[in-house]
C-alpha cells in the first residue's frame, strides 16, 4: 500500500518544522507533540505544517526518515573502510553506542513510531520500508565485503543484517529502560554472537 509523499523539503521553513517536531517527541511524546507546538517553536503557521506533511503522522514519518537517512550514510561510509571482520562489527558497536550516549532521541522516537504504527496502517507501512532499506543496506554492504574477502557470512546477508538490527534495537531498549546499568558486559555478548555470523574469510 503506497502513501501519498510530503512535499519536497527543500526549504529552510519545513527543515525546522522536522526539528521542532523531533525536539517535541523527545520532550513530550508523540500523543503530546501537536502542530500548536511544533509551529510555535518552528516559528512557523499551523497550516505550513499541514501545507508540508498533510498530518502529523507523516510528519513524524519525515522525522524518522530524515534521521535513518543521515545516520545510515555515516554508517555506510565507516562500513566501507572497514578491512576486516572485526573493523565491521566495531563499526556496528560504535555506532550503537553513538547513538545511545549522545542522541537517545532518536531511540525514543523509534519506539513512539512503532507504538502508533500498531494502531495507524499509513506509519506502519512507512515504518516497515525504513527497516528494509537500512536492512537492505547493511546487508548490501556485507555482501560486498564478502567478496571482497573481507570477511565471511555464515548466513545470508539479509539474514544477518536482520539479526543485527534485531540486536541493536533490543539492546538500546533496554538500555533506555535501564540508564544507569553499564552497557560494556552486554555489548561484548552482542559482539560474540555478532562473531558467529560475521567471521574472517577461511
Amino acid at each position: 500500500m503506497a502513501t501519498t509523499a510530503p512535499r519536497p523539503l527543500a526549504s529552510d521553513k519545513a527543515k525546522r518544522i522536522v526539528e521542532a517536531m523531533r525536539a517535541s517527541v523527545a520532550a513530550r511524546g508523540a500523543a503530546g507533540s501537536t502542530f500548536d507546538h511544533v509551529a510555535r517553536e518552528a516559528g512557523v503557521s499551523r497550516g505550513l505544517l499541514h501545507y508540508y506533511f498533510g498530518t502529523k503522522e507523516r510528519l513524524l514519518v519525515e522525522v524518522v526518515r530524515r534521521d535513518c537517512d543521515i545516520r545510515m550514510s555515516v554508517l555506510a561510509s565507516a562500513l566501507a573502510d572497514a578491512s576486516t571482520a572485526e573493523d565491521f562489527i566495531d563499526v556496528l558497536v560504535r555506532n550503537l553506542e553513538a547513538v545511545i550516549e549522545h542522541d537517545p532521541a532518536v531511540l525514543v522516537l523509534l519506539y513512539e513510531l512503532f507504538t502508533l504504527s500498531r494502531r495507524n496502517e499509513e506509519i506502519a507501512v512507512e515504518l516497515a520500508e525504513l527497516c528494509r532499506q537500512m536492512r537492505e543496506q547493511v546487508a548490501t554492504s556485507m555482501q560486498a565485503k564478502q567478496e571482497a574477502g573481507v570477511l565471511r557470512l555464515n548466513a545470508e546477508p539479509e539474514a544477518v543484517g536482520g539479526v543485527l538490527f534485531a540486536l541493536a534495537d533490543g539492546l538500546a531498549l533496554r538500555f533506555l529502560i535501564e540508564p544507569e546499568r553499564d552497557p560494556k558486559p552486554t555489548l561484548a555478548a552482542a559482539v560474540v554472537a555478532a562473531r558467529a555470523l560475521i567471521a574472517d574469510p577461511a
